[in-house]
């Protein structure tokens, strides 16, 4: 797809995580709306190479969510490109669906179950690793929240991927600067971030996580890059991104729109829709 594209299909999936979670009466609204356009460009640009109709194939991408509460927005990809039907999404949350607020195997397309933030980045590096001693050319991805990045276990995965200088892996952060109640920089700082993937022996890559263009020049040589490193791209993203009165406001974590900021957010969405015909 190209960049137009692109905005056409984060819209999309927008709309559909907004009515997942309203129907749903739960959801993680504003780190699913952060991280869309990053989604959007893995699955949609020809960053990943996967099969919809042969979903354990051996020589796909693995992509780890590791920030699990946002695999609502992963659920509305999956769904469009033919993984499961896109009426399942209807079903999100509800008693005995294969849809839960927290993504796991049972779904395909889901590589690793995640909620229990922390896991992604040592998953993905077990990945990485196994695939050079079976050399396998797959490449891992693993997208993580910031706040989860004050969690030990995500630097013990960093200094363990940059010891084995696994350049086959990819971690993007989701750096909208939020945590579930608090600010990232208030609650625990990350800064200087970047300075520290370095330190960790990571190529570190700074984007704009709503740019579809500096996503995309990120990733440009995503499978043939000449560096013996991880590669880490901190993506600057908003929470809530996409609907004015949720974008970098922390009641937007876990609450459910109704009433008017419901019919504001539809509107929004829908507007922006139309803009873009």
């Amino acid at each position: 797809m190209n960049v137009k594209e692109l905005r056409k299909k984060s819209l999309w999936v927008r709309r559909q995580v907004l009515e997942m979670i309203v129907a749903a009466k739960k959801g993680h609204i504003g780190g699913a709306f952060s991280c869309i356009d990053i989604l959007v460009v893995l699955y949609y640009a020809g960053i990943l190479r996967i099969n919809a109709k042969n979903p354990n194939w051996l020589e796909r991408d693995r992509l780890i969510i590791s920030k699990g509460h946002a695999g609502v927005a992963l659920y509305a990809i999956l769904a469009d490109l033919g993984f499961f039907p896109v009426s399942e999404l209807k079903n999100f949350c509800r008693n005995n669906s294969l849809l839960g607020g927290h993504p796991d195997r049972r779904i395909p397309g889901i590589e690793a179950d995640s909620g229990s933030l922390g896991h992604g980045l040592g998953i993905g590096a077990g990945l990485a690793l196994s695939a050079r001693l079976n050399r396998a050319k797959f490449m891992n991805v693993v997208l993580l929240g910031d706040g989860e990045c004050d969690e030990g276990s995500v630097w013990e995965a960093a200094m363990f991927a940059g010891h084995h200088k696994l350049n086959n892996l990819v971690a993007i952060v989701d750096r909208n600067l939020q945590c579930v109640t608090d600010f990232t920089e208030d609650c625990l700082s990350l800064e200087p971030f970047a300075d520290k993937w370095k330190a960790f022996n990571w190529e570190v890559r700074l984007a704009d996580g709503h740019s579809y263009e500096e996503l995309l020049a990120s990733l440009k040589d995503f499978r043939t890059r000449n560096d013996s490193r991880p590669l880490m791209i901190i993506a600057r993203t908003i929470k809530g991104k996409g609907v004015s009165f949720m974008e970098g406001n922390l009641a937007w974590h876990h609450s459910v729109p109704e009433g008017d900021n419901l019919e504001c957010a539809r509107r929004e969405l829908g507007k922006d829709a139309k803009s873009e015909e």
